[in-house]
């Protein structure tokens, strides 16, 4: 059970046994064919790629075809994104580019080849985008269940980062750090027009002329069909469709089923999560971002000792912000994005989420992962890991609602998904925050208690909020999950054992609720 507090020591502990664990840390080149499936986080490599980042800017158009945010509305949307991953997986592999990352309606490849010659990688970029926008335009269903077709933007740049582990127990994957990712993915977000738009160091390698708004003006018709003949890709829209096609009839998806999961959410298996086999409730979305961490890398991937470093903050980060997460609040790490860290926690049971518990909790968590943050960038600082000026700060959003969590695609290449109105809320929250903020969502604090909304006040935004002032704050405002969450801090201080005291927070193991299922048994007249 997670203790449902945090203490300076307990953090203290997981800090230094993450520095030990990369006090190594090899720097190599990148080279034809390297596998980067399954590197230990000790080994990182520089990649002189081009990045694509794809943005489906209708998922939010399929979170909303419902009033009411229900089990349809999240149906619908799980299999709009499987349909799309599953068409973007296949191009990918015939195209040979390497597939980085599919966080919900966000797509992330490199393209490497060919070795040797940035124009031809970035025409080859181009060609690819402008294949997956074609294939995900047919890529919709219609019939009962009318699943649309993806609305596409895509952003590519191109320059040197480093490719480290994502993540770990049986969930490693490539993570690549540095400008070119960042920029590729801010051209994907800059805006909501679709079409392919390239960053100025991406268009001068291939003789195009500077956009002055590097957001406002993509590729044209001419331009892409340019790198369609430069790139010469051996296959064609037509032919991924039909394979795609193909391959639902061999290997339909199957229909999703919701069973609510008793929290803590820490216990969640993502490995035994599947469409049949989904869970759905009322709980906390939250995103913590490592803000300044590109410019970081940037000043640092073409320096061996520098990049090692990196690798050891990154490590050393990511890895206790998860701790707190999981281990003092019973969270659930839904994955790493780049340097951010998306969880879901919350209290109640399988039935029934404690919506004012979840928000206080959630609060306490945002609080103790900030502390944690400080306290790591102190140990890096003594180690001489981080010097002066390194600029890195935290900002932290979350927002409470409704919010389905599954896995998506084809077995043997199966992802982490977590959908829900609150997932881009909360998202959009830590957005709106500098380095040192933490801000709570319009829902969350509708159903917090009043020292909650007193803490954030109108703005819902709060600049330094660690975990003492924090749980001193809303304590002394009688918020029962923080008066609890202080007390179990003295125990541990006076020596008590955490796995023995039993908090509030989660029923004991012995009354727990089972799962079941949440669809309603007449759906007519449901969202």
């Amino acid at each position: 059970m997670a203790a449902h507090t945090w203490t300076s020591a307990r953090a203290a502990k997981r800090i230094a046994a993450r520095l030990k664990e990369v006090e190594t840390v090899e720097i190599k080149d990148y080279v034809r064919e390297t596998d980067l499936s399954s590197l230990p986080r000790t080994k990182a490599y520089r990649v002189n790629g081009v990045h694509i980042y794809v943005d489906i800017k209708n998922l939010d158009d399929m979170l909303g075809t419902t009033e009411v945010e229900g089990v349809l509305c999240h149906k619908r949307t799980l299999r709009f994104l499987n349909l799309h991953y599953r068409a973007v997986h296949r191009i990918l592999s015939a195209v040979g580019a390497i597939e980085v990352d599919f966080h919900n309606q966000r797509l992330h490849a490199v393209v490497a080849k060919p070795y040797g010659d940035e124009m031809g990688r970035i025409h080859r970029a181009v060609a690819t985008a402008q294949l997956i926008i074609d294939v995900l335009a047919q890529t919709g269903e219609e019939g009962d269940e009318i699943i649309p077709a993806a609305k596409v933007r895509v952003g590519i740049d191109s320059g040197v980062a480093l490719a480290v582990c994502n993540g770990r127990r049986g969930h490693a994957e490539p993570l690549f750090l540095g400008a070119p990712a960042n920029l590729a993915a801010k051209r994907a977000g800059g805006g909501t027009a679709e079409g392919i738009y390239l960053t100025n160091t991406a268009r001068a390698v291939i003789g195009l002329a500077d956009d002055v708004v590097e957001d406002r003006t993509p590729l044209s018709v001419e331009e892409v069909a340019e790198s369609q003949d430069d790139a010469g890709l051996q296959i064609n829209a037509d032919q991924i469709v039909k394979a795609w096609r193909a391959d639902l009839e061999a290997n339909p998806i199957g229909k999703f089923g919701f069973s609510g999961h008793t929290p803590p959410f820490s216990n969640l298996d993502f490995e035994l999560l599947s469409p049949s086999a989904s869970r759905r409730q009322d709980a906390i979305s939250l995103y913590a971002d490592i803000d300044g961490f590109t410019d970081f890398v940037a000043a640092g991937v073409c320096d061996d000792d520098a990049a090692r470093n990196v690798v050891r903050v990154l490590h050393v980060l990511r890895s206790e912000m998860d701790a707190v997460l999981d281990k003092d609040f019973g969270g659930r790490k839904v994955r790493f994005v780049g340097d951010c860290v998306h969880g879901v926690l919350g209290e109640g049971t399988a039935q029934t989420t404690d919506l004012e518990e979840s928000v206080s909790t959630a609060v306490l968590c945002a609080a103790a992962i900030r502390s944690s943050f400080d306290q790591s960038i102190e140990a890096l600082e003594d180690d001489d890991i981080l010097s002066d000026g390194h600029g890195l700060g935290l900002a932290i959003g979350f927002e409470l609602g409704p919010i389905a969590l599954t896995r998506l695609g084809v077995k043997g290449s199966m992802i982490r998904c977590a959908v829900g109105r609150n997932v881009l809320a909360s998202e959009a929250e830590q957005r709106r925050c500098a380095g040192d903020q933490t801000a709570i969502g319009q829902n969350a604090y509708d159903e917090a208690t009043s020292a909650v909304q007193t803490m954030f006040g109108s703005s819902r935004k709060r600049s330094g909020l660690v975990y003492d002032i924090a749980v001193d704050e809303l304590a002394g405002h009688l918020d029962e999950t923080a008066k609890a969450s202080k007390a179990l801090a003295k125990s541990i201080a006076a020596g008590a054992t955490v796995g023995l005291v039993q908090t509030t927070a989660a029923p004991a193991a012995d009354y727990a609720f089972a799962n079941r299922r949440t669809e309603p048994s007449k759906p007519a007249g449901f969202a």
